[in-house]
């Protein structure tokens, strides 16, 4: 029988082997440009689609055209017969703030307290999170990193999936996150009657009034003081937070997602000269023409999921971006997840093949996140001037046959590297040792 000591050095062991292991295994260095892709299908979004070459240099796209010249110092990379699309943009995920959903130790996404919008997203992302190169091999290359919890959450980051640390990850924008007051059923376990449900709605409604009351006079006090020159002694983070939204310098990122709900969130916004961005909206196809006429820009998504009711059709999910879209509406598509954000892709070819078409849907999950979120002069297309964060496809990235050869994050050439292929290498062509 084993002893405690023999298992504790058993255990260590075990750890050193697996350490060794996994050092064995380390994924390849990015490199650094500037490259020269030649002869591929440039998808543009923005400009259309036809052949020519790119020239990579630092960070951005320095080129597009069929006679740049090829320095010594310039990577070549034949692109003859493939295609060239700007990196996916999923506005919509917990990437990086969780790496195993059923340990709490390893999620932090949701802060304590219902009002927290001064909790910024950026600072707790995790620049080594496993399923960062993960999602990048499936064309992936920038997300929205969300907090989730009370009414005010946090702050939101938009991060591109490379680099040290949350600085050099930091894609330049960040959104304040609301949870609007919900008149739907929390799930089969939710046991409140009807009567509980409305008392539940008016109280909700009650204290976002109250704290948006408050923003409103914490914005004029702000703005006095500054006028007068006067330090204020009173700082207080969360309102200061949600000055620029009160002003009308940011958008108010809020998520609503039943027909009833979001009838109610527009009948809110009415009055409050705040610009808005609606998110989830999992019912919005069945209010797309008041969405359109109040000019509101929608993030919706998954769209791989169950219908929300028991009477819609089994396709309602899948409609649901379309429906909006064809209403006038601008659409970007998200995952919401964490682990499985590599997805983003056919999320958006399920909405192309329900009603949306394959420009609309590539345009969900490139411009049109880019646009939302106000970065759309660095991203979101492939032009002059712009991040260069472009995947190298040898078909339809929609179908799940297509192979990525190439991906560029923020003009580095990153290996198409992650946990699933370092396993798939490995165990290959194993030899256990055994004689």
């Amino acid at each position: 029988m084993l002893s405690v000591k023999n298992i504790k050095a058993i255990i260590i062991c075990g750890a050193f082997g697996l350490a060794a292991t996994l050092h064995a295994q380390q994924v390849k260095k990015s490199q650094a440009g500037p490259f020269l892709l030649k002869n591929a299908t440039l998808h543009t979004i923005t400009k259309g689609t036809y052949v020519s070459d790119i020239l990579v240099d630092k960070e951005i796209i320095a080129e597009i055209g069929t006679n740049i010249n090829a320095g010594s110092d310039i990577t070549t990379i034949d692109c003859s017969g493939k295609h060239i699309y700007p990196g996916f943009i999923d506005a919509g995920t917990r990437l990086g703030l969780s790496e195993i959903g059923s340990v709490s130790v390893t999620n932090d996404y949701s802060e304590l307290g219902d009002f927290i919008p001064h909790m910024k997203a950026l600072t707790a992302v995790n620049p080594n999170a496993v399923a960062i190169p993960v999602t990048r091999v499936n064309g992936v290359t920038t997300v929205l990193a969300k907090p989730e919890g009370g009414r005010f959450p946090g702050t939101a980051a938009l991060i591109d999936l490379h680099g040290y640390t949350q600085d050099q990850m930091y894609a330049g924008a960040e959104a304040v996150l609301m949870n609007f007051p919900s008149a739907g059923r929390r799930g089969r376990w939710d046991r409140r009657s009807d009567e509980d449900i409305q008392k539940d709605i008016e109280k909700g409604m009650e204290k976002l009034n109250a704290i948006w009351d408050k923003a409103v006079l914490y914005a004029a006090i702000d703005s006095l003081g500054k006028a007068n020159q006067k330090v204020r002694e009173d700082y207080n983070p969360q309102m200061d937070a949600l000055l620029p939204v009160v002003r009308g310098e940011a958008s108010l990122f809020i998520e609503v997602n039943t027909k009833a709900d979001i009838e109610q969130a527009l009948k809110w916004i009415k009055d409050r000269k705040i610009k808005v961005v609606f998110t989830g909206v999992a019912e919005g196809g069945r209010v797309a023409e008041k969405l359109a006429e109040a000019k509101i820009d929608v993030i919706t998504g998954p769209v791989i999921r169950v219908p929300g009711r028991t009477e819609a059709r089994y396709d309602d999910a899948y409609t649901n971006a379309a429906r909006m879209q064809k209403a006038g509406v601008k659409v970007a598509i998200r995952s919401n997840d964490a682990e499985n954000v590599r997805n983003l892709p056919f999320h958006a070819a399920y909405a192309a093949a329900y009603g949306m078409g394959i420009e609309e849907a590539l345009k969900s999950i490139t411009i049109h996140p880019a646009s939302i979120l106000g970065v759309e002069k660095l991203y979101g297309s492939i032009e002059k001037g712009k991040i260069a964060n472009l995947i190298i496809t040898d078909g339809d990235p929609f179908e799940p046959k297509t192979k990525i050869s190439s991906l560029f994050i923020r003009g580095w050439n990153i290996p198409l590297e992650s946990r699933q292929t370092l396993l798939y290498d490995e165990f290959l062509n194993r030899d256990p040792g055994l004689k």
